[in-house]
């Protein structure tokens, strides 16, 4: 947050900006929202400055500056008082406003893998978190999810070794190796056992205990039964809801727990993804003699839906649900957003809480490891005329929820002027679409397969060599990609 000190009268405290009179020293509720906004969003605090009744500010002064500003560096550099210090010199700054001085301290969102900040060395009871509110105590289910999202290395990637791979339901690989084999033709893996196959795509891993193979957790949750995931996750839950008719409180209903389905995440995704597309109206389009029922806003569906469960976090309550009604679909999981949200909605970094099913997901198809994912649903929404998503991110319980609206947005005369004239580019946005598109897939390509000749990518893309030389320089250029070697035998990574 930029605090702009000509707009002082107009400032009033919020979930990312605090005041302290700080009188007679630097006040100890500082530190716990110093706690609280660096585990959230960030945001502002001012010394020297108190809120009226009225909710707008009134300068109270410091005495003396100097002291009051070593104080704070030596407190926030002693870890036995705080955990990590987020600050620079350029975070602290000072002046003056009706004659008083006051100090204005920028606080950073904390990066993930310093989560959670506390104070008084006490990680439990000293982690703090911001709501409408002001400062409160997170609880340790709170604080453990933060620990667990330090790592680098996910949950979801855990070795099961109490579990063997008949305890994963066969019929569900077997349907997601038929998935992956319809979406890369003579794959190089099309031949291998079950067992093997598993393996390569982070479902199963072995053990030096035993050398044998054992599921992931990410395997479990994919092709597991309902009540063997619940022995690893016992907060997981699956439900989704749909109520069309208002008569009714339920037109269709679909949970993990019944009983009557394996209850897994693989069966519940095509489930609910073909419940979420069957009242859309779909353009008769051909390609060649063939129907194609695919457009944006079903790519646009499965990217939400993929995106929901590969960012939850299984061990918190409530579950993952899904509601669909006449004019919303409302898609809700477990989880604060990693990246945080504004990064989410800028797009460009991908950072999955469960990075072993994002690799599965991709496999057949679904999902979008650039970061560009949500970006990319809120273009199609707007293409649409739509209003535009929405997306709320909750704590205690962390929950995130993405609201998507079918109600068309009103438009300005100057839009539509806008809109008019882009029509008329058409077909410079439909090559513009393409050349996107395929640079999406050459970065999933190299993500899944590593470094890569130009010959290999060509051919996974479907493009001329030329054309695809040129679009890896585009990449290279945007520092997306990187090159090595001379320009006969130059090979590309991520």
């Amino acid at each position: 947050m930029e605090f702009d000190i000509r707009r002082f009268d107009e400032y009033r405290e919020d979930n990312r900006l605090e005041v302290k009179k700080a009188r007679d020293g630097l006040p100890q509720s500082l530190w716990e929202t110093y706690s609280a906004m660096a585990n959230c969003y960030g945001g502002m605090i001012l010394l020297g400055v108190a809120e009226n009744k009225d909710g707008c500010f009134l300068t109270t002064g410091l005495s003396d500056i100097g002291k009051l500003r070593k104080d704070f560096w030596n407190t926030i550099n002693n870890r036995k008082k705080v955990s990590v210090n987020l600050l620079t010199d350029e975070d602290v700054d000072s002046f003056t406003v009706n004659g008083d001085v006051i100090l204005a301290i920028r606080v950073p969102r904390a990066q993930r893998e310093d989560k959670p900040v506390y104070i008084n060395d006490d990680m439990m009871n000293g982690t703090f978190r911001r709501n409408g509110e002001g400062d409160y105590h997170c609880t340790k289910s709170e604080v453990k999810a933060m620990l667990r999202d330090q790592t680098e290395e996910t949950s979801d990637m855990k070795t099961l070794e109490d579990m063997g791979i008949s305890d994963l339901n066969m019929e569900t690989v077997h349907a997601y190796r038929n998935r992956h084999a319809a979406y890369r033709n003579d794959h190089v893996w099309e031949g291998l056992t079950d067992e093997e196959y598993l393996e390569r795509i982070g479902a199963a891993k072995r053990t030096p205990k035993d050398e044998k193979l054992h599921p992931t957790a990410a395997g479990l949750l994919m092709f597991g039964e309902e009540f063997r995931i619940l022995y690893e996750y016992p907060e997981y839950f699956l439900d989704y809801r749909e109520m069309l008719d208002p008569s009714i409180r339920w037109t269709d209903r679909l949970q993990s727990s019944s009983g009557d389905w394996t209850g897994n995440l693989f069966d519940f995704f095509f489930r609910v993804y073909s419940k979420l597309v069957k009242d859309l109206k779909i353009p008769f389009k051909l390609e060649g003699v063939t129907r194609i029922d695919d457009t944006p806003v079903h790519k646009a569906l499965r990217e939400a839906l993929a995106n929901c469960l590969v960012n939850t976090d299984f061990f918190i309550p409530r579950g993952v649900v899904i509601r669909k009604d006449a004019n919303t679909i409302i898609i809700e999981n477990p989880g604060y957003i990693r990246t945080g949200k504004d990064q989410m909605l800028k797009g460009g970094i991908s950072d999955p809480r469960n990075k072993a099913l994002m690799k599965m997901f991709n496999m057949i198809g679904i999902g979008e490891r650039a970061g560009s994912g949500v970006p990319d649903i809120f273009a199609v929404w707007d293409s649409q005329g739509w209003k535009a998503p929405e997306v709320e991110e909750q704590f205690n319980p962390d929950r995130t929820i993405l609201t998507l609206s079918f109600q068309k947005q009103a438009i300005k005369t100057s839009d539509k002027n806008k809109r008019q004239k882009q029509a008329t580019k058409t077909s410079d946005n439909s090559e513009l679409s393409k050349t996107a598109d395929n640079k999406r897939k050459i970065i999933a390509y190299l993500e899944q397969n590593g470094i890569r000749s130009t010959a290999d990518i060509s051919t996974y893309i479907g493009l001329s060599a030329p054309r695809t030389r040129v679009l890896l320089a585009e990449l290279v250029n945007e520092g997306k990609i990187k090159a090595k070697g001379d320009r006969r035998s130059r090979l590309y990574s991520l």
